[in-house]
């Protein structure tokens, strides 16, 4: 698999240090150079768009954390974007020394995959009982846990890990991107729901769903490996993903979740 995994790897990529500065301006070009994935990122978007709209009730401010090199503001100028709370070295995940958040003043948070980089969940979600209005969430798009997804986590990143069964929320990590357990979403929020509710009862799962881009997102490569197939093929693409919408636990790579503080 590591042969497989190296030729599928962008060539610009071949040496990068995932912690490094550079990682973001390599990842940006790479975005640039794929219409494919674009389009991918602007789904995740208006998926949690969506989400915040029919699930998430006040007025307020709009954060986007650990905002990298696709942010929520492309598509909706309204959401603040931020990468000060991404570093998995802050003792309190959404610090309010760092930001200047008051208490219970935010509508919602955005997320994308940024969840399973953070040490220690537990801060993050008393935080989000701090900061959050009534009504107001958290939208978090993760790496999903079916049997495609499984497959190829466990065996095309050599930074991440995917274990499913291990025993902790907290994760150690030596680096911004080193070290985090992609299946991190799947331990909280499935396998130890009753948990998470038993800790957090002013928080509530309000709803998860799978995200159906799935086909494109894998064909274009993402941000870190080759693309598959040109971008003339997209709406061929789509089309599948449409007719396969019933399998899409089968197949799907992210789900997303979204966390409601109660009123």
């Amino acid at each position: 698999m590591s042969i497989i995994r190296n030729f599928l790897t962008d060539p610009t990529l071949k040496k990068l240090d995932v912690d490094a500065a550079e990682r973001l301006d390599l990842h940006q070009k790479v975005l640039q150079q794929k219409p494919m994935l674009r389009e991918v990122f602007s789904d995740f978007h208006h998926s949690c768009k969506r989400l915040a709209e029919r699930y998430l009730y006040p007025e307020g401010l709009e954060i986007e954390i650990g905002a990298g090199i696709a942010p929520m503001r492309e598509s909706y100028p309204g959401v603040l974007a931020t990468d000060i709370v991404f570093s998995p070295y802050l003792d309190r995940v959404l610090n309010a020394e760092a930001m200047d958040i008051e208490d219970h003043c935010i509508r919602v948070f955005y997320g994308q995959n940024c969840f399973h980089h953070f040490p220690h969940p537990d801060l993050f979600f008393a935080e989000l009982n701090r900061t959050l209005k009534p009504g107001g969430g958290a939208i978090l798009i993760e790496p999903f846990y079916g049997p495609c997804s499984r497959f190829l986590y466990k065996r095309l990143f050599k930074s991440e890990g995917f274990d499913p069964h291990y025993n902790s929320w907290e994760t150690p990590a030596s680096g911004p991107m080193n070290g985090a357990n992609q299946a991190l979403s799947y331990i909280v929020f499935v396998r130890d729901r009753e948990e998470f509710e038993r800790k957090n009862p002013g928080l509530e799962i309000a709803h998860m769903e799978v995200c159906n881009n799935y086909i494109r997102y894998l064909t274009s490569g993402g941000l870190n490996f080759r693309q598959l197939l040109p971008d003339a093929l997209t709406p061929a693409l789509k089309l599948i993903e449409k007719l396969l919408y019933p399998a899409r636990h089968l197949f799907a790579l992210h789900h997303i979740i979204v966390i409601r503080k109660k009123p």
